[in-house]
């Protein structure tokens, strides 16, 4: 429960696939999402995506926009947390 104005911001990690052929793709795609950081990886057709919204809207639409990138195979969440943020 939140308290003294403080709202909780859903950070996650996933690693993602691309499709064959289609990491620059995929890197163009997720870069072009605010709530997204990419870092992809140097020796692997994986990218590293670290995510930070606001609210559950926030989170929801996010998740409907990862879900329609044609380049993306798969993704994996790694790692999810809650971190409080003070107004």
């Amino acid at each position: 429960m939140c308290q003294n104005n403080t709202e909780l911001m859903p950070i996650k990690s996933y690693l993602a696939h691309p499709h064959e052929g289609k990491k620059e793709d995929l890197i163009q795609a997720l870069s072009s999402i605010s709530q997204c950081e990419v870092i992809p990886a140097e020796n692997k057709d994986i990218l590293v995506v670290v995510t930070e919204t606001e609210t559950k809207a926030e989170e929801e639409n996010l998740k409907q926009q990862l879900e329609t990138i044609s380049s993306l195979k798969l993704l994996a969440m790694v790692s999810g947390f809650n971190t409080s943020k003070t107004n």
